[in-house]
């Protein structure tokens, strides 16, 4: 995997050092982390990090398309490497868990509006907000006293 992280980071035009291949391995294990939590991460895996290298490092590789950078509202940014694959989000208003849902269709059809206003439209970025089934069963969000 380390080889693989290596030469992805090459073909993308990025110079490979630890920090970066320890980011692309935290989100790669956690994904929809914080970044925040990928400090953590990064650090347990390489030792002594900045705060700020592991900002840095998600900038870049988000800005070269390696992860996700996915921003719900009212919440941190949260990261992935999932990419290039049109996919949606479900977060719970409770507890903030966020899980993957493919488009609906299997297909973009959220992609068609019916004004596009002049747009070439190549990306939709959908987020559906609910209660997780765990945050269901938990006396608080059922509304009962505990």
């Amino acid at each position: 995997m380390v080889q693989d992280a290596q030469q992805l980071l090459r073909d993308h035009g990025l110079q490979v050092t630890a920090q970066r291949l320890a980011v692309l391995n935290a989100v790669s294990a956690r994904p929809h982390a914080t970044a925040d939590d990928l400090v953590g991460d990064v650090r347990a895996s390489i030792g002594s990090v900045s705060r700020q290298a592991v900002f840095d490092a998600l900038g870049v590789l988000a800005e070269k398309g390696l992860i996700r950078r996915i921003q719900p509202a009212r919440s941190p940014a949260r990261y992935e490497d999932r990419v290039d694959d049109n996919h949606h989000h479900l977060v719970c208003r409770h507890c903030g868990r966020m899980v993957d849902v493919d488009c609906a269709a299997g297909y973009r059809p959220c992609l068609e509006v019916d004004d596009d206003f002049g747009f070439t439209i190549d990306e939709a970025e959908v987020i559906y907000w609910g209660i997780c089934g765990t945050c269901q069963k938990a006396p608080v969000a059922a509304g009962q006293e505990s």
